[in-house]
């Protein structure tokens, strides 16, 4: 019987063995050498979640533990209505939004892949060693033993590989091009659906300010006409119209504060604002810029600035990548293979030995039955497949564009029409309540001079706020924000 302790560990670095190694034989004029600590286009700094200035209360902010979630009303009750700014409204979207958090954890992910590809650029040494005791067993009276160690390293690397570490390499790069992208375009997303909801709840607030002020214009026509009907100057069926007028202004103005909660929880849902804090819009109803460029230097810009073309650009040559992969291993593969070993019995008279071994081992596929061509054939259509996903994606950049633009100028004269409607609106009002009290209008002429003075004072706020979100996707199309 043989009792023994065997020890094994390995260990694997790059940094003291290449110079030894690159010492011993030459490596091919196509490898590239790309040292893990050298400064890389591929592995440019990590991007922030918000570089902005814009001071943001920390009570806004929710549990930093995502798997949080509450299990008491008390914890979802609305503590207190914070009123916010559309800058501040960007900000909180841009730290808080799980989506872009993703995108950045996935850009991280695609770094560590690319390190992992280019370490295919180095040699790997492995350590092996083992102490073993022999003996007759336990149940014999011999207690003659002998204990021996065995120690060995071996280097390993691959010389020649047709093209395959080169392929995964830039496909690598490739991917992490992509992963940028992708974060820049989330973070486009996410501005522009903070703005858009931003801007529904200005028009939800304004909605309530100007029911509201229907709602006392009612008011005042019905206390007027209760007033000349007491003097039996008026009649009761000019009283009921002011009524059924008045219960339809408060009727309006209690939907229009319901429409107002639910896009201050929106607007929370889309900010990921803490469970007990309740928002509202800072920021007065007003143009939020004027757009500069000509339609044609405004396609131009998105063309060039757009992130989904350069993913699709780079989605095709990660495609080209993987099938230049495929191929190689159709071609030859040529390794290097060095191993040293000792050896030595304890107590046998007889100094430790040692020996070593260098060589090239080379492996060559004769036939796979085709699955490399079919794996390049593969990744030859995802090429096709790219391109036309680019045409398709250039083409919808251009629409967005000019459907945007366009919108942008008709509601830039869209404010100007409503804000000349709505002093017209103001004039009539009083001109009718001015006519009613001195007998020769109607209570007819009000109440239609009071809805259109709602109906004015309504336009001209949805043509600014749908002026601001047309603007806000023109700028999402050519993620330009100068125009902010």
């Amino acid at each position: 019987m043989t009792t023994s302790i065997i020890m094994n560990f390995s260990l694997f670095f790059v940094h003291f063995i290449w110079v030894p190694v690159a010492l011993a034989v030459a490596l091919p004029s196509s490898i590239t050498i790309l040292f893990p600590n050298a400064a890389s286009a591929a592995t440019p700094p990590k991007p922030q979640n918000s570089s902005s200035s814009v001071q943001v209360p920390d009570y806004l902010n929710p549990n930093p533990n995502p798997l949080q979630f509450p299990t008491k009303p008390e914890e979802v009750r609305i503590q207190q209505t914070v009123p916010i700014s559309l800058s501040q409204a960007l900000e909180l979207a841009k730290r808080n939004n799980q989506d872009l958090q993703v995108a950045i954890l996935e850009l991280e992910r695609s770094r560590s892949a690319l390190r992992e590809s280019q370490a295919a650029l180095f040699p790997t040494l492995g350590l092996n060693s083992s102490v073993t005791n022999n003996g007759n067993g336990f149940a014999s009276s011999s207690s003659q033993s002998s204990t021996t160690f065995n120690g060995s390293a071996q280097l390993n690397y691959n010389l020649y590989t047709s093209g395959n570490r080169e392929a995964t390499i830039r496909a690598a790069e490739e991917q992490l091009h992509v992963d940028e992208l992708n974060v820049e375009t989330q973070s486009l997303t996410i501005t522009l659906n903070a703005s858009t909801q931003y801007y529904n709840l200005q028009q939800a607030d304004e909605l309530v300010r100007i029911n509201r002020s229907a709602v006392a214009n009612a008011q005042a026509s019905l206390r007027d006409t209760q007033a000349r009907e007491q003097a039996g100057v008026g009649t009761r069926f000019d009283v009921l119209q002011a009524q059924v007028n008045l219960g339809n202004a408060q009727q309006d103005l209690t939907n229009s504060i319901s429409q107002q909660q639910i896009a201050r929880r929106q607007l929370a849902t889309v900010l990921s604002l803490s469970q007990s804090v309740n928002i509202s819009a800072a920021d007065p109803v007003q143009l939020a810029g004027l757009w500069q460029p000509t339609l044609e230097e405004t396609i131009v810009q998105a063309f060039q600035n757009r992130p989904e073309l350069p993913q699709y650009l780079a989605q095709r040559n990660i495609s080209e990548q993987q099938r230049r992969q495929a191929l190689s291993q159709l071609g030859p593969q040529i390794g290097l293979v060095g191993n040293y070993q000792l050896l030595d019995r304890f107590n046998d008279g007889v100094s430790i030995t040692d020996g070593y071994s260098v060589g090239l081992q080379g492996n060559l596929s004769l036939f796979d039955g085709g699955v490399a061509k079919a794996r390049a054939a593969q990744s030859k259509a995802d090429i096709g497949i790219a391109e036309s996903q680019f045409a398709s994606q250039r083409d919808q950049i251009r629409f967005d564009v000019e459907q945007y633009y366009s919108q942008l100028q008709s509601n830039l004269d869209n404010v100007q029409t409503s804000s000349v409607a709505l002093n017209q609106a103001r004039e009539a009002v009083n001109l009718a309540r001015l006519r009613f009290q001195a007998g020769v209008g109607t209570q007819t002429e009000v109440i239609d001079a009071e809805n259109d003075l709602t109906r004015a004072e309504g336009n001209r706020v949805t043509a600014i706020l749908d002026y601001n979100r047309a603007l806000a996707n023109l700028q999402r199309s050519v993620t330009s924000r100068g125009s902010r």
